[in-house]
Parts: C-alpha cells; structure tokens; sequence
C-alpha cells in the first residue's frame, strides 16, 4: 500500500470517509431498512385508503378474491387478504422474532439482571390501553375486542421514532425494542387463546409436535435452512388447520434461531477454505468457501439480513394495502368518533401506551432503589412511550378477528388516528425537551444508568500504549492490526479526532489477523521492540505509512530511521520481544467479543456505529455528556 495522502484540510481523504460510512452494524441496518420501511408502509396506507374511496367495490372484490392450494384432496383455500394475514405476516413476524432473539443474546437482555424492567414496562404498557378500553366500552358488545388496543408495531413506531426524535439518544431505539418485543409475545399469545375459534386438539398437537421436532434438530446441529422453513410450514399449515391463527408459527421460529457475534476461530477458517479455493478453484472447493464464509456469521443475521427488508419494503405494506381502505366521509367520521370503540383505541394508545411505559419503569426504579433503570433519560423514555402509541399492524390484525360491518371500520379509524396523534405527541415531547436548560436536558435525555460495559480488559495505563492526557473522561480503544487496510484507513480519521480535544485519550491493542495478514504479528512485534526504546507511538505511525513494507529488512530500516538502537532493536525482535503482550491483547480481544479490525469501544462501551469522523465524534460527544453526569459535584 503505498504512503496515503490527506487532503489541504488535514482531514482523511474522501474515500477513507465513504468506505466508514458504509460499514454497518446490525441495530444501525435495522433502523435503516424501518425507516424506509416506514415511508413505504405510509404511502401503502394512502393508497388503500385512495382506492377504497374510489371504488370499494373493486377494493373489496379484489381481496375477497379466493386463492386456494391442492395436494391431492386436501385443499387450503382463503380469499386474498387472509393470505396476506394469515400467510405473509407470518414472515413478519418471523423477523420481530430474530430480532427478540438478537436483544436476547447478544443486546440489552444478555445481562438477565436487566430482563426485568423492560417485561414490566412492556406489560404495563399494554395494561393501561386495555384498562382504557374496557372502561370505555363497559357493559358494550365491543368489549371483546380490547386486544386491538394492546399492541405496538415495533417496526412502524422504530421507523417513525427515527424520523421525528432524532434529538433521542441512540439506546432508546434499543431499549424501544425489548419493551415491545414484550408486547409482541403477549399479542400473539392472546391471538392465540382469545381470537381462535373452533380450536381442533389433533392439529394443535401435531404443531406443537412439529416445534418439539425442530428444537431436537437444533439440538442435534442440523444448520439447513431448508430443514426448517419446511418444518415451519408444516407447523404453520397444522396450526391453521387447527384453527390457531398460524402467524404465530413465524414469532416461535425466529425465537429458536440463535444470534452470535462471529468468533475469530471461525473466520480464520473461513478464510482458510477460501485461501485453498484461490489456489484451486474448482466447485467442490468453492462451495466449501461459500458453506464457511456464511457459517462465521450467525443464522440470525443471515436470515434478518436476508427477509428483513422483504417484510418492511414488501410484506407489511402489502398488508396496509389490503386492511387500511376504508370509505371516509364526514358523516362516518362523525359516528366513528362519537363510537366507543374508536374512542377506546385512540385514547388507549395515545394516552395509556405512555403512561403504562413510563409509569411501570419509574415504577421499577423506586422499588429497585435505582438499581433498575432505563438506560436512558425520562424525557427519551416519556418519547418512547408515546410512539408506542402506533398500533398499525398488530391492531389492524386483531382488529379484522375481533370485528365485522361498522365496527371494523371504527376500530380501523381509531388506529390509524391514535398512530398519527402518537407520532405528533412523540414530536411534541422532543420539542418541550428541547428547551430545557443544558445539564437538565442532558440528563433527561441519557439518564444516569450504567452502561453495559463491553470491553472484558480495563485500560492499565501501567501497560496499555495511550495517547492523550492520562485522566481523560472519554478513552477510545481501538483493537487494531498493523498490515490491515482498514485500520491504515482509519487511523487518520482518528487522528483527526484527537486533535485539539484535550479530553479524549487514546488506546492500541493489538489484534494481528495472521490468517490475512501474514506480516501483521511481525509489525505489531516491532513496534513492541520499538516500545523498549520508548518509540512506540513513532513506530505505530511509521508502520500505518508504509503498510506495504513490513518485512524484517523495512522494520530494522524503519528503526535506523527513527534513531533507534539499531542491534538492540534487531535483537529484540529476533526474540519476539513483546510477544506475551500481544497475546494479552488477543487473549482480551476475544473476551471482548473483537473478531474483526478495527474494532473501537468508548468508555467502555462497544462502538456500534461506522467509523467515520462524524459517527465517532457523536460516540465521544455522547461519552463525555454521560461522564460529566457520573462525576462527583465540585
């Protein structure tokens, strides 16, 4: 690689920029895709409700056309929109069940000790709607129907939380996210139990036995997708069968699907495999390559990354588009709106959703003495309470079991307007925010929990190679390899964000990827004998300059360079000076969960986002507001 050059401003050049923007982690390509997904789903909403105004007839027609499967003489037949319903929100709900198991294993839920404030919150914000509801339909023939105002969409509210409270700290996304994965589990149960009808024992039991197949096969390491999505759909069909509603087939197989962060071990077989395809490439070995490259990664992320965006670009507008069309008039309005059902939904959500959310988790803190709290501010909290006021999917789904005629439509009013007032309440709050004093709305919007803290090894200044004031409130380290083009792309980046900030130290661990980069151990040997000279920095600089030349003849030209001593700098990296240090930084590495260069953690916090100047000044500005909360008054 030859010697890079910055642009006139100092800053890294255009292209080091472009390739960290595009590095994207799961949460960060989750919210992407639901904001996209978002604004499909709304225009999918527009049209439906456009064309049943237009003409019903033809909207109505349309899906109530039947579709029917034959195999012999067993037929599955429904009209449009149940396949819609019942058949692809099942995809949909898959994926809510992915990232349920994600948050499990590998976010917010994988300290179990943190398990139980979002199960309250989630619990409590499905409570109050229903309290809400049933109170306003005391004594009607709508009672029945108090499930339409319990569940939020997850994907709808994420997708809108991101266009209208970007002031929101990030956490609040993913906290978001396991409160509602709670009230996903809880809706699906009740559509189940309450909103099945003619319920047929021999079916259940052969789905329920079917489920007990796949977790022994899971069991057993069967890691075929093929073996699943046919064990899936035959639970799916029994479960419809049985008279279940079978979209709850798609929540249980995304919670038996396990989530993991790649492991070292199995990347350096991945490449290994892929190293004997370069040398030989014949089928065999190039299905070898591609078996192991996607082994390396979970089957959660692969199959999120795979269906994710069909359910939000495809699939959940589809099903806007067969539900939401209802014919408006002001006369309906009128009557809508003077219903007890419309009133139940809209109050229950725009004002039960934040209350049930906020009070259970201010709940949980007093009674925990503060032990459990929500990893953000009220205020941050108070907003995700409101946009779990949207309702869309899971609502309208209830909805069309529970209801029929007028009421059906009321129920659709009441949603679609408790997710627009949802929407403005959560814009409202950033607002009110907004114009607190400073310190206050720091704290009302990050709070003052503990993070979860993601690097295993604390930084020792005593051994650890820093740059920048030694009690800084904000420390980056970075896990990093000397012979790795992306780290050599970021490291002017970081060098750009140390300048000038005098609070903010610097911390190299080394992680050589010899699978990849057979210099790199080398390298980092090097500047370890470097170290002994009190050159370390000189030499990790000098190494990201020439990541082309690392050879042992380019290392000892390197150490004349620098005024080093020459025979004892050739002496020590004869003998691999520092060769148990860099096994502590490996050995530190994996316990962190670092499979990949470069990897960064602020305060100890794994850096989640991309690696550009802008994503990582956020992560450090956001560090520093929370270190000036913990600090001690003066």
């Amino acid at each position: 690689m030859t010697e890079r050059r910055e642009e006139a401003s100092g800053g890294p050049p255009p292209e080091v920029t472009a390739w960290a923007r595009s590095v994207q982690t799961p949460l960060r390509e989750f919210l992407r895709t639901e904001t996209g997904g978002a604004v499909v789903l709304l225009a999918a909403t527009i049209a439906a409700l456009v064309w049943a105004n237009t003409s019903l007839s033809s909207y109505d027609a349309f899906w109530g056309t039947e579709a029917s499967l034959r195999a012999g003489r067993h037929v599955l037949a429904m009209d449009l929109r149940g396949w819609v319903n019942s058949g692809l929100m099942t995809l949909f709900f898959f994926i809510v069940g992915l990232e349920a198991r994600r948050e499990f294993d590998m976010g917010e839920l994988r300290e179990r000790s943190r398990l139980a404030l979002p199960l309250a919150a989630g619990i409590g914000g499905m409570v109050v709607p229903v309290a809400i509801y049933l109170a306003v339909n005391a004594g009607g023939p709508a009672m029945h129907g108090w499930g339409t105002a319990m569940s939020t969409d997850t994907a709808f509210a994420l997708g809108v939380l991101t266009l209208v409270g970007k002031r929101f700290p990030g956490r609040l996304h993913a906290y978001l996210l396991t409160v509602t994965v709670v009230d996903d589990l809880v809706a699906l149960l009740v559509i189940a139990t309450v909103y099945s009808k003619d319920v047929s024992a021999g079916p259940l039991l052969v789905a329920v036995g079917l489920l007990g197949v796949t977790l022994l096969v899971r069991a057993a390491g069967v890691s075929l997708v093929p073996v699943y999505a046919a064990l899936g759909t035959a639970a799916w069909v029994a479960l419809d069968a049985s008279g279940v509603e079978p979209v709850v087939i798609g929540l249980a197989m995304g919670l038996l699907t396990y989530a993991y962060p790649a492991a070292r071990t199995d990347l350096e077989r991945a490449s290994e495999v892929f190293r004997l395809f370069r040398e030989q490439p014949t089928p065999e070995l190039a299905r070898s390559a591609r078996v192991g490259v996607a082994a390396a990664i979970s089957p959660n992320e692969r199959l999120q990354q795979l269906y994710h965006p069909w359910t939000s670009y495809v699939v959940v507008p589809l099903f806007a588009l067969a539900n939401a069309g209802i014919p408006v008039s002001a006369g309906f309005l009128r009557h809508a709106f003077a219903s007890p059902v419309t009133l139940g939904i809209v109050i229950g959500y725009v004002a039960g959703k934040p209350v049930g959310i906020l009070g259970l988790s201010w709940l949980v803190t007093v009674v925990s003495r503060g032990r459990l709290r929500p990893p953000v501010g009220w205020a941050a909290v108070a907003g995700g309470g409101a946009i779990a006021g949207i309702g869309f999917t899971a609502a309208l789904l209830i909805a069309t079991l529970a209801f029929t005629g007028d009421r059906l439509a009321e129920a659709k009013v009441g949603i679609l307007s408790a997710a627009l007032l949802a929407s403005v309440l959560t814009w409202l709050v950033v607002r009110v925010t907004a114009l607190l004093p400073a310190r206050p709305r720091v704290v009302a919007l990050l709070g003052t929990a503990q993070s979860v803290i993601d690097l295993a090894a604390p930084v020792d200044a005593e051994r650890d190679h820093v740059r920048g004031p030694e009690r800084a409130p904000v420390t980056v380290v970075e896990y990093g390899d000397f012979e790795c083009p992306y780290c050599g792309q970021a490291e002017p980046v970081i060098r750009e964000l140390l300048a000038g900030q005098g609070d903010v130290r610097y911390v190299w661990r080394h992680l050589p990827l010899t699978d990849v980069h057979p210099q790199a151990r080398l390298a980092a040997q090097a500047a370890e004998a470097a170290a002994e000279q009190d050159a370390f920095w000189d030499m990790h600089d000098l190494l990201f300059r020439h990541q082309d030349a690392l050879q042992p003849k380019d290392l000892v030209r390197y150490a004349g360079d620098l005024g080093l001593d020459v025979p004892r700098f050739r002496d020590d990296l004869r003998r691999s000076a520092g060769s148990a240090r860099i096994a502590e930084d490996v050995d530190s590495a994996d316990l962190s969960g670092v499979s990949g260069t470069p990897t960064f953690f602020v305060n100890g916090r794994r850096h989640q986002g991309a690696y550009d100047l802008e994503s990582l000044q956020y992560a450090v500005r956001i560090a520093r507001k929370r270190a000036a909360i913990d600090a001690p008054p003066r």
